[in-house]
Parts: C-alpha cells; sequence; structure tokens
C-alpha cells in the first residue's frame, strides 16, 4: 500500500502549487504525512492543503482510512 500511496502524493504535489507533502509512516490504514511549507505558492493555508491531500490521497486509494498530519 505505501507504494499505491506515494504514487497518489506525486499526482496530488502538483496540486498544491508549492508545497510539498512528506510520507512518513503507513500503517493499518493510516497515512502519515508532513506538510513541509506552510503555504503553497497561491496562499492556501496548511490546514486547507492537508484536506485537499486528505480527500485525494482516499479518493485514490481507497484502503486509506485515515490521514494524519504532523
Amino acid at each position: 500500500m505505501r507504494e499505491k500511496v506515494e504514487a497518489a502524493l506525486s499526482k496530488i504535489r502538483s496540486t498544491l502549487r508549492g508545497a510539498d507533502v512528506v510520507l512518513i509512516d503507513v500503517s493499518d490504514g493510516i497515512v502519515t504525512v508532513e506538510i513541509v511549507s506552510p503555504f503553497c505558492v497561491s496562499g492556501v493555508p496548511k490546514d486547507i492543503a492537508f484536506e485537499i491531500i486528505e480527500e485525494q490521497l482516499k479518493e485514490l486509494v481507497p484502503e486509506v482510512k485515515e490521514v494524519v498530519a504532523i
């Protein structure tokens, strides 16, 4: 499942326009990520970027039950 999440994050990064997301862990359907930059280039706050990541990850990888940001 880690490979699927990595592939999905590669697609998602382009929608974040400047923020980077680092995959920290995948365990039992729970994905832990870190958003490296506080804002996307377009000024989108980190919490909104997280919502985008969570929604798209769950859509692209149905096995994802939860996404946690650290």
